[in-house]
């Protein structure tokens, strides 16, 4: 029972450690998380791995021809998220494992976005090794899952103690476990009908700022992406100008959640390759179960009168 971050460390180290007769290559998505990514970069500063960049298009899609081609080449580890955490996009698992099987090549899967949102069938797929957090999915925080295919083991990374197998050591988060295994419970039976609410919402939404906001873009794949999820860009318009005048009414973003007070252009967007107009103008909107139709009208309401205004002031 760990956190994702931690899933992630322990799945990337802990399986390339397990082969040493040459220096393990690790295909990974540029879009993926920055857990995903900061480890990657660590074992390459430390010359114990080399890293191959995987391709996405401007609306952030996996070019599945050339991950093909990089499993052919031979590869030790295959590191693809199930639905992004800025953007939204949903990645088709399913046919990525059975790329990756074809080759004998283990998968992570980031599912910390995806997990309580979209069906993830981690035996029925064949995926390798799953990572998720439970405050994803209404879950306490604090607490996660690795989950580990039959007949993988990983190296530790953690010592004293040989829990769980002898792959993490350390005292179990027994709340934890429960308010997790709860959590997945609910899901199972809410998740359906909270999404197909969550997804007319979000929709709702979207059509009144696109309707309000002149020249406003949605980002990422508008035919495959998580229905919590809004991701815009007001290209003429800073989007610490945005956040500076709503923070006190309305809570969004610029980037990924977890790297808010970090003031860097956000590597997804960047990986999609978008202009700097398109990057600086994003916003992140995030909607759940608990969102009502009142909150979006408020949203919808107070955004575009403060981008008017701005835009006014900006004259």
């Amino acid at each position: 029972m760990i956190l994702s971050n931690k899933s992630i460390n322990l799945a990337i180290q802990g399986s390339i450690f397990t082969d040493t007769s040459a220096k393990p290559c690790i295909a990974v998505s540029p879009v993926e998380h920055k857990a995903v990514l900061d480890t990657c970069d660590a074992l390459v500063k430390k010359e114990l791995a080399e890293i191959i960049s995987l391709r996405v298009d401007s609306k952030g899609r996996l070019d599945l021809e050339y991950l093909e081609q990089i499993c052919a080449s031979g590869i030790s580890l295959l590191c693809v998220m199930a639905a992004n955490n800025e953007v939204g996009n949903i990645y088709p698992i399913q046919a990525i494992r059975q790329i990756a099987q074809n080759y004998d090549i283990p998968l992570l899967c980031d599912a910390s976005q995806a997990v309580g949102k979209i069906p993830l069938k981690f035996a029925e797929w064949r995926i390798t090794y799953m990572a998720i957090s439970a405050h994803k999915l209404y879950g306490p925080k604090g607490s996660g899952a690795l989950v580990v295919s039959k007949g993988y083991h990983l190296k530790p990374i953690l010592f004293g103690g040989g829990h769980q197998n002898g792959m993490r050591s350390g005292t179990l988060n027994v709340p934890g476990i429960v308010g997790l295994g709860e959590a997945c419970r609910l899901r199972q039976l809410e998740m359906e009908a909270d999404e197909k609410e969550i997804a007319s919402l979000r929709d709702k939404l979207q059509s009144i700022l696109l309707d309000k906001i002149p020249g406003l873009v949605v980002n990422g794949d508008p035919n495959s992406r998580l229905a919590g999820n809004l991701h815009i860009s007001i290209p003429d318009i800073p989007n610490s100008a945005i956040i500076a005048r709503v923070r006190s009414h309305l809570a969004i973003s610029t980037g990924a959640a977890c790297s808010s007070g970090v003031e860097t252009p956000s590597h997804v967007l960047q990986a999609l390759g978008l202009p700097n107009n398109l990057i600086e103008g994003a916003l992140r909107i995030g909607l759940g179960k608990f969102t009502t139709e009142q909150e979006i009208d408020q949203a919808a309401n107070l955004l575009s009168t403060v981008v008017s205004q701005t835009r006014q002031v900006m004259v």
